[in-house]
């Protein structure tokens, strides 16, 4: 994923768990741009099935209220933690998981063929629990996806994942 995003933005390192406390109520880092072409549309459409034309018929949204195709609001929050991973490096990071949303809203459209990035800011960092004598942390984010050439925001979502450190293969899930 990281080969469509576009821009020069640089990754925010975080190295450690105390690290990672030391920002919290900061914004910290803001991702490359993503484009959101027709097909990444179609792609999500055929994968979840709402296949509505006013995101898969480019002829008949065109007559529609956002004069062409937009993406699902859902698209664009699934491509949130891809937008994340682009701005923040997790540093001898041993397994991170995606723990959930507090609150998420949809506040304007994506037309076809924008692009989007997402801004981060460190709600909140809580310890959890060693996994398997590591260190991890409750991390609280509110990420806000913009569109390149609008003052508006497209999403804003607080999402919760969950963050061991230490030393080894990374592990996604």
């Amino acid at each position: 994923m990281s080969g469509l995003l576009t821009g020069a933005a640089e990754r925010r390192p975080i190295s450690s768990p105390e690290a990672l406390d030391a920002l919290v109520g900061q914004e910290i880092a803001v991702s490359s741009w993503l484009q959101i072409d027709q097909g990444r549309i179609d792609c999500f459409a055929d994968a979840t099935g709402d296949r509505q034309w006013l995101h898969v018929e480019p002829e008949r949204a065109a007559r529609g209220p956002f004069g062409t195709t937009i993406a699902h609001g859902f698209l664009t929050l699934s491509l949130l933690p891809v937008l994340l991973d682009a701005a923040v490096e997790f540093q001898h990071m041993k397994m991170g998981v995606n723990y959930g949303l507090n609150k998420v809203r949809f506040t304007a459209p994506v037309p076809v063929d924008s692009r989007i990035r997402v801004r981060a800011r460190l709600l909140a960092s809580e310890p959890l629990p060693e996994f398997e004598g590591t260190p991890g942390r409750q991390i609280v984010w509110q990420l806000t996806a913009e569109r390149e050439g609008s003052t508006k925001t497209v999403c804003v979502a607080e999402t919760v994942s969950r963050r061991h450190w230490g030393n080894g293969h990374v592990h996604h899930a």
